[in-house]
C-alpha cells in the first residue's frame, strides 16, 4: 500500500500534527509513505521522518495548475494509490483526481467546531465528497454528520494519536518549577483563552506562586489581541505567558506540572494525547471527545465549557494534592496507551483502507 498524506501547512495545529504523525507511522507499515504540504511550510517541517517522501507544492491560489501537474508527477513517480487529505486540502485532492483518476482519496475531517455543525459551510466539501473513497472523522459527532450530510458513505472514526520524533529542546517556561500550568492552543476562539485569564485572576489571589504558560499559533488577528489587552487589563502579565507556536512540545510539556484545555468546542484535541504520553494531570472542559478519554475524578477533572468557577475548584484541587495528581497522570497515561496509541489506529487505519480495494 503507497499512501500520500496532504495538507495545506506545516505551521503547528492539530490537523497538521496528525498528517505528520501519519506519515511517520505509515513509513513503517506501508510499501510507501509521503507528505505533500500545499500551501506552505512550517515548523512540523522538521518532524517528518527522513523515510517519508516529502514535496512542498507552493500552491498560489486554488487553481495553480502547476502545483496540481507536479503533485501528480510525484504520485506517478511513487506509485501512490491512495491520498489522505487533512481538511481543506480536499480541494487539491480532487483537482489531482481530475488528472490522475487512478488515485483514491481519503479525505480526514478534523473539524474542531463539532458541536456547532448546523453553522459548518459544507457547499464545496458535499460536491467534493462524490470523489472520495472514504472518510476518516476523528469524532463520532463528524462521522454520523459526514453519513448524514456527505454522498461518501464509508466512513470510519479512528481517534487521533501522537508520536515523537527528533526534535531539539530550545523553549525554557517562564515561572518556578513544579508551578507551571500549560495550555497547548492555537490562539483561536473556540479554544476560550478568556475562561484561562478568568481562572488565572482567582489563583493569582489564592495561589500566586502557579503561572499560566500559553503555547499555540499567534495569528495577530483581532481575537489575539483581546487576550493580550485582557491580561494587560487584569494585570496578570508575570501570571500568564504567551509563547506563539513552538517546535519542542515534548520539552514544553515535561517542564509542566499540570495542563489543561479551556475549549469551547473540540474533536479530540492532540493536545490531550500529548499531556496523557508525558503522564500529566489535566483539567478540561467536557466538550468533543474528551469525556470519553478523561473520567472526571478518575484520571483527571472535566468541567462544562465556560465554567470558570468549576475549572479554577478542579485545579486548585490537583495544585494542593501533590498524590493526586501523579495518580491522574499515571490513569491517563494507561488510557491513551490502551486506546490512543499509533500501533492500535494506524493498524485499525490499514485494515480498514485494505477493504477499499
Amino acid at each position: 500500500m503507497r499512501i500520500l498524506q496532504i495538507i495545506d501547512s506545516l505551521e503547528t495545529g492539530g490537523a497538521e500534527r496528525v498528517a505528520v504523525n501519519y506519515a511517520n507511522a505509515l513509513a513503517k507499515k506501508a510499501a510507501f509513505s509521503g507528505l505533500a504540504a500545499t500551501r506552505k511550510e512550517g515548523s512540523l517541517k522538521n518532524q517528518i521522518a527522513a523515510d517519508v517522501a516529502y514535496l512542498f507544492l507552493d500552491r498560489k491560489g486554488k487553481f495553480d495548475l502547476g502545483a496540481i501537474f507536479r503533485l501528480k508527477s510525484f504520485c506517478k513517480t511513487h506509485q501512490v494509490d491512495f491520498v489522505q487529505a487533512h481538511g481543506t486540502s480536499f480541494f487539491t485532492a480532487v483537482l489531482l483526481k481530475f488528472i490522475h483518476p487512478k488515485i483514491s482519496i481519503i479525505w480526514h475531517d478534523h473539524y474542531g467546531m463539532s458541536e456547532f455543525l448546523d453553522a459548518r459551510k459544507a457547499t464545496a466539501l458535499k460536491i467534493a465528497s462524490f470523489f472520495f473513497s472514504g472518510i476518516v472523522a476523528v469524532n463520532t459527532i463528524l462521522q454520523q454528520w459526514a453519513l448524514k450530510e456527505l454522498h461518501c458513505k464509508k466512513v470510519v472514526y479512528l481517534p487521533n494519536f501522537t508520536n515523537y520524533g527528533k526534535e531539539i529542546a530550545e523553549t525554557v517556561l517562564n515561572g518556578s518549577n513544579g508551578k507551571r500550568i500549560l495550555c497547548l492552543a492555537n490562539l483561536r476562539a473556540q479554544k476560550d483563552h478568556f475562561l484561562l485569564i478568568e481562572v488565572a485572576k482567582q489563583l493569582k489571589e489564592s495561589h500566586p506562586d502557579w503561572t499560566f504558560h500559553l503555547v499555540g499559533k499567534d495569528f495577530e488577528d483581532g481575537y489575539s489581541k483581546q487576550v493580550r489587552n485582557a491580561i494587560l487589563t487584569e494585570n496578570l502579565q508575570e501570571h500568564v505567558f504567551l509563547y506563539g507556536s513552538k517546535n519542542d512540545t515534548e520539552n514544553i510539556i515535561k517542564q509542566s506540572e499540570i495542563a489543561i484545555l479551556t475549549s469551547g468546542s473540540e474533536g479530540l484535541p492532540v493536545a490531550l494525547l500529548e499531556y496523557g504520553l508525558f503522564k500529566k494531570p489535566v483539567v478540561l472542559t467536557n466538550v468533543g471527545e474528551i469525556p470519553l478519554i478523561v473520567k472526571d475524578g478518575k484520571n483527571g477533572f472535566t468541567v462544562p465549557a465556560g465554567n470558570a468557577p468549576l475549572f479554577y475548584d478542579a485545579l486548585t484541587r490537583l495544585i494542593e494534592n501533590p498524590d493526586l495528581r501523579a495518580d491522574f497522570g499515571n490513569e491517563l497515561y494507561s488510557v491513551i496507551q490502551a486506546n490512543n496509541s499509533e500501533e492500535a489506529v494506524v493498524n485499525q487505519f490499514l485494515s480498514w483502507i485494505k477493504k477499499m480495494n
